[in-house]
């Protein structure tokens, strides 16, 4: 067996352009970030993590692995060029010092970073490194399932393989797929191109829910047609990410394919067609905060004492969101309800005001709503007891972030008339029990629990929950896409236009590689 020399690393970040909050390099040390091979690989190397999918093809195939960095932040909003520079110059420099010993490179990105001045972070980081390494070397990378697929990424991959799961639980799978491509890329057994089929949509209607709806069956769909296929290896569906104003914006099929590749692209826009024939269907119903307070007040299960879990999809820091909207939590103790738990409310002037008061005072408290008031309510004024104050680290063990050591940063918990409260200082969305149970909170022993997520929140609140309903309450990430300002994305565009002619649109935005 060939002993291959592979380069990787990790540089994910989701850009949501209309946030008033830059992504700075000091965003990316807040979170998953880690600027050598050997820390990376200890802290992210065995959990759920295309790294760990990176390491496993590593001891699998033998290859002698040299990992770069990983950096992820949280979704806000355009990643800066000092940060731009700061996190892509150690990867292009690692490709250039070693061009003369490298067989391929793997790369973890997310396929919707823009920044400050360039709308295709991703393709902007695999041009520089092609024209470091050239056009024969290998690339192979993976992408979030909400990844905006351009033109520049099918062009300068050769591999491009995406989450099939949301909530994503199926990273490090996704590592492992891709690495096992490229290995057999590597070794000179196929030579893959990736080919696209694009539509005239801001998102897939359902966010691209896989755990219910028309996605079951596309991904079925895409996994017989690499089954029935030699020269496939790999089909994407890939929902896209709305809150970004760029150009190349909406849901794409990818096919990582060789021989036939029109065969291959007529399949590609079949699932594509699929998607915009259905794009009217919607499995999420948002209610008004005041309708969902009332359902948490009166809900009774019977016998089932699981607690009902509302989500409020419009302030989810994981879309880019601000998570200190307050409508939600207005309308809950306005309401009443009681016996329950609410996080989180990012709010870092609250957390670092209460450092030095004493656990179980009550005090006045200015909560929330300081970035936007305009978007999902400003500050609530509260009477609040502190519980519990905290450095805000926590082990994950849920099924999507499972193995990692994650932080909110300085955080505390409120007590406001019956509902406790997580105060934290980093945003992050609710996906993982242990967000709560680290801080003294146990969700699954409440009667209400309410949270901030669109989607991924229900890998680990599903099983403890009796219902789960989710709300709008007008912030950032509401799905009302009308509601933005939309400047820079191709019209005509779904849903902001109605009348498309779907053929005509292809026609004229087609390309001989079907990208």
């Amino acid at each position: 067996m060939n002993h291959f020399r592979v380069l990787s690393a990790e540089f994910a970040h989701e850009t949501n352009t209309f946030s008033r909050v830059p992504t700075r390099y000091e965003s990316f040390q807040a979170q998953d970030f880690f600027l050598d091979g050997a820390s990376a690989i200890a802290g992210r190397g065995d959990s759920n993590t295309e790294l760990a999918g990176f390491c496993d093809c590593a001891r699998q195939y033998g290859w002698e692995l040299t990992h770069v960095l990983s950096a992820i932040a949280q979704p806000a909003g355009a990643v800066t060029r000092d940060a731009f520079e700061r996190l892509t110059d150690p990867i292009v420099d690692a490709a250039r010092a070693n061009r003369s010993r490298l067989d391929g490179i793997i790369l973890g990105l997310h396929g919707a970073m823009v920044t400050e001045f360039c709308d295709d972070g991703e393709g902007e980081l695999l041009a520089r490194l092609r024209a470091v390494v050239g056009t024969d070397l290998p690339i192979a990378v993976t992408l979030d399932l909400h990844a905006n697929v351009t033109r520049a990424m099918c062009r300068h991959a050769d591999i491009l393989v995406s989450y099939q799961t949301y909530p994503h639980v199926d990273m490090r799978r996704t590592g492992r797929e891709a690495g096992s491509i490229l290995q057999r890329a590597m070794t000179g057994e196929i030579r893959p191109r990736v080919i696209r089929a694009h539509l005239p949509m801001i998102d897939e209607a359902n966010g691209g829910r896989t755990d219910v709806g028309p996605m079951v069956e596309r991904l079925a769909r895409a996994r017989a047609w690499e089954q029935q296929h030699a020269d496939v290896f790999a089909v994407s569906i890939n929902a896209g990410f709305a809150r970004a104003d760029i150009a190349e914006i909406g849901p794409t099929v990818t096919v990582v394919a060789q021989g036939d590749l029109a065969l291959h692209h007529r399949f590609a826009h079949d699932l594509a067609e699929d998607i915009w024939n259905r794009r009217h269907e919607q499995i999420n119903h948002y209610l008004d905060v005041h309708e969902a307070a009332r359902i948490c007040r009166d809900h009774d299960a019977g016998d089932d004492r699981r607690p009902i879990v509302v989500a409020d999809y419009s302030d989810n820091p994981g879309g880019g969101a601000y998570g200190d909207a307050t409508k939600l939590l207005a309308a809950l103790l306005e309401a009443g309800v009681a016996d329950a738990c609410f996080g989180p409310i990012v709010d870092p002037d609250t957390v670092q005001r209460l450092q030095h008061a004493r656990i179980g005072a009550t005090t006045a408290v200015r909560l929330g709503g300081k970035t936007d008031p305009g978007l999902g309510g400003g500050p609530l004024d509260v009477q609040a007891t502190l519980l519990l104050r905290s450095d805000g680290r926590y082990f994950a063990d849920g099924p999507m972030t499972g193995g990692l050591d994650k932080t909110w940063g300085p955080t505390v918990v409120l007590r406001v008339d019956g509902i406790d409260i997580l105060v934290v200082t980093q945003p992050s969305q609710m996906l993982d029990l242990a967000q709560f149970r680290a801080f003294g909170i146990d969700p699954a022993a409440r009667r209400v629990v309410g949270l901030k997520s669109m989607q991924h929140f229900r890998a680990a609140f599903e099983p403890i929950a009796s219902r789960i309903i989710v709300c709008d309450s007008g912030a950032l990430c509401s799905p009302h896409h009308a509601s933005k300002s939309y400047r820079k994305v191709p019209r005509p565009l779904f849903p902001l236009d109605l009348q498309i002619d779907l053929q005509a649109w292809r026609a004229a935005h087609a390309d001989p590689l079907g990208r």
